[in-house]
């Protein structure tokens, strides 16, 4: 069995087809940028893109995903090394704090400017309020996506 990983063809290892894309990703991938955080598919931390859309890897299995496309943090920088706008935009603004949430904050703020390239102070709230962030960066978040987006808007 295969998927389709961060644009690649990437065979499952046996055993390995009913288990939470999750540990899939974390444990033979050896793709460790995709955090665990409760497994009950709340907090956001492991947060991938299945086929251009936010998902939680903790409730998705291999099995299920044949045929769709997943793209990990590791899979959004250019192949050059160039970060991701967004991912840019959080260096640049200093998102991070203790950075445990952040690869899945990052992974729904792409999906969310791919849905709404330039979204609202109300639509990224709303977007982001699906990732569990203790460090109280929601400004400097909502910063980044706006200039990720192209925008100034402080």
């Amino acid at each position: 069995m295969h998927i389709t990983l961060n644009q690649q063809p990437q065979p499952v290892p046996p055993g390995w087809e009913d288990e939470p894309l999750l540990w899939l990703l974390r444990e033979p991938l050896g793709l460790t940028g995709t955090r665990f955080g409760c497994g009950m598919g709340q907090c956001g931390a492991c947060t991938v893109l299945i086929d251009g859309v936010a998902q939680r890897a903790c409730l998705q299995t291999a099995r299920g995903l044949q045929g769709r496309s997943i793209t990990t943090i590791e899979g959004l920088a250019a192949p050059d090394g160039t970060l991701h706008p967004v991912q840019q935009a959080w260096l640049d603004l200093r998102v991070p704090q203790c950075g445990y949430c952040q690869s899945g904050q990052i992974m729904g703020a792409v999906a969310l400017l791919r849905a709404t390239p330039r979204p609202s102070d109300a639509q990224i709230d709303a977007a982001m309020s699906a990732h569990l962030c203790r460090c109280g960066t929601q400004h400097r978040v909502r910063a980044a996506i706006h200039q990720a987006a192209g925008g100034t808007k402080p």
